[in-house]
């Protein structure tokens, strides 16, 4: 597929994911996500080349500057990407997104290790990221998966999870597909503890 019908597919993600979306042309002008994520396109075609990986990174610095989005050139981002919003948002270098992922502003896919190593995370195709959220390490997030706002994610997580807290943990969107968080055969219910103190009568 070519970089212009990578663009336009990009585009027209944001006008089916953001209902404030009025037209193309505005979209084009004043989306700062999709600023950031034409840019990466580019920088990413440019980080292939060894030779030009210097100006590669200096166009990623200055996206930053301009969109307050960091991508690292070296990231793998997948077709019809959209960040929303877009402000705090940083990409780390061995990152990889699939296809129908959408970020919310703040989010962080960041690393764990200074070793020159796959260090960041894999978000599936059809993750959705909310405001906030940090996915660190060299997690994966299984496709079709919603990551909660604020969440802080260490540990992989498989499709079609709703993933929250801090750290997160996951549930399945059917929550008959939901391992119990205590083995039923050892639960004991806390009420007992207070039904079994009952106040004395008074005389």
């Amino acid at each position: 597929m070519s970089l212009l019908s990578r663009l336009r597919e990009d585009l027209d993600a944001a006008a089916s994911h953001d209902p404030a979306a009025r037209g193309p042309l505005e979209n084009i002008v004043v989306y700062s996500g999709l600023h950031a994520i034409w840019m990466h396109r580019l920088t990413h075609k440019m980080w292939a080349n060894p030779a030009l990986r210097f100006p590669a990174r200096a166009l990623s610095q200055f996206t930053r500057f301009a969109t307050g989005i960091e991508i690292h050139p070296g990231a793998t981002i997948g077709r019809r990407f959209f960040i929303d919003h877009g402000m705090g948002v940083v990409i780390g270098e061995t990152a990889e997104i699939g296809d129908d992922v959408m970020l919310y502003h703040g989010v962080t896919l960041g690393g764990r290790s200074l070793a020159k190593v796959k260090r960041h995370p894999t978000l599936c195709n059809g993750v959705v990221v909310g405001a906030g959220a940090k996915v660190l390490g060299p997690v994966t997030i299984g496709a079709n998966s919603a990551v909660g706002a604020n969440a802080v994610v260490v540990k992989d997580a498989p499709a079609d999870s709703i993933i929250t807290g801090i750290p997160a943990t996951w549930r399945h969107r059917d929550a008959k597909m939901t391992q119990p968080a205590v083995d039923p055969a050892e639960y004991v219910d806390p009420a007992i503890y207070i039904s079994s103190a009952a106040p004395a009568s008074s005389p």
